[in-house]
């Protein structure tokens, strides 16, 4: 199925992840938000449930290796062009996890990756809703007791 005008919504995975007080982004390399700071995820594929595409997504586009802690949310990302037709439609499941091992690294869809301190968010230009999946993801892992990295 074509990503662009595509004829159905197309089911992504985001993925918070922590090492300690910091979340790691990455640069997109690819449309939509093509040179934007974001989540690290991908699109889910046939026969993998969310979990298994947030960890594969995560070793393929930053080489680490993470603990799931749960769900999120889910956010439309519906974009238009500029005869009002429909160019991209994701419906992202945006899910938490803890850094385990690894150094972050750019692969596949990411053009580069960073670990920000929660504080230092505001010195990129983030997608509102991408502000608010990281602001919940604190929420429900500070509920949870991870503190730290710890294991799920």
């Amino acid at each position: 199925m074509t990503r662009e005008y595509p004829k159905h919504p197309l089911v992504g995975v985001g993925v918070v992840v922590w090492r300690d007080d910091t979340v790691l982004l990455i640069r997109r390399g690819k449309a939509p938000r093509k040179g934007q700071w974001s989540l690290p995820g991908g699109l889910q594929e046939v026969g993998e449930t969310v979990f298994e595409a947030g960890h594969r997504e995560i070793r393929e586009e930053t080489g680490l290796d993470i603990a799931i802690g749960g769900i999120i949310d889910i956010v439309d990302s519906i974009e238009h062009d500029d005869d009002g037709l429909v160019r991209f439609h994701y419906t992202l499941i945006d899910i938490w996890a803890v850094w385990l091992a690894g150094e972050a690294s750019a692969g596949s869809d990411a053009a580069a990756v960073r670990w920000v301190h929660v504080n230092a968010l505001n010195d990129y230009d983030l997608w509102h809703e991408t502000v608010r999946i990281i602001e919940a993801a604190a929420e429900q892992r500070a509920e949870a007791g991870h503190a730290r990295n710890q294991v799920l």
